[in-house]
């Protein structure tokens, strides 16, 4: 089934096309949810509430072609993932050293990050504290300028650009470490 007939049929509230849509992205949309909140349990119910929010909302949805499906059902679990920190208060941001130099580490090269395996990497990135992991994935997955995630988290952009610069050190420091006990 194409995206469009797909959509159309949750659109009406066809069981088929639900199941349909839920068996396809599922895997995909809990990946999602797992990234932002670090915890696997968790990812499961915040998937089921995306998929709750995506079956209600789906009037509100416009085809724009292939792919433009799966777009709008990510950007609806990273909101429902994003609403659940900030009703948690998980994405609280850490004061900045003033005066003291933050302490740098070159990043990988490319080349030494694809010996780590994505389950490792992604076990570095769910590690994070909350607030590293969420701005990490919003500049570096989700391709999002600070400007729009200071907006979306309700904090200003040298903090969001703070929390990436130290996400990025804690997932280097991580990887130097991985490379060198698994050489």
């Amino acid at each position: 089934m194409d995206e469009e007939i797909l959509a159309e049929g949750c659109r009406r509230g066809d069981n088929a096309a639900r199941r349909e849509l839920y068996d396809r992205y599922a895997g995909r949309l809990l990946a999602i949810c797992v990234r932002y909140v670090g915890d696997r349990a968790t990812g499961e119910d915040l998937m089921h509430d995306a998929f709750l929010k995506i079956y209600g909302a789906f009037d509100r949805f416009t085809f724009r072609g292939k792919g433009s499906l799966r777009a709008w059902i990510e950007r609806i679990t990273v909101n429902v993932a994003l609403e659940w920190l900030r009703t948690r208060n998980r994405l609280g941001t850490l004061p900045l050293d003033e005066g003291r130099v933050a302490d740098t580490l070159a990043e990988p090269q490319a080349a030494e990050v694809a010996r780590v395996p994505r389950e490792v990497l992604m076990e570095f990135v769910a590690e994070l504290p909350d607030g590293y992991r969420t701005v990490f994935n919003l500049y570096c997955i989700e391709e999002l300028p600070h400007r729009e995630i200071a907006r979306l988290l309700g904090i200003n952009e040298k903090s969001s650009s703070s929390q990436l610069f130290r996400a990025r050190s804690l997932l280097a420091r991580r990887i130097r470490t991985y490379l060198e006990t698994h050489e």
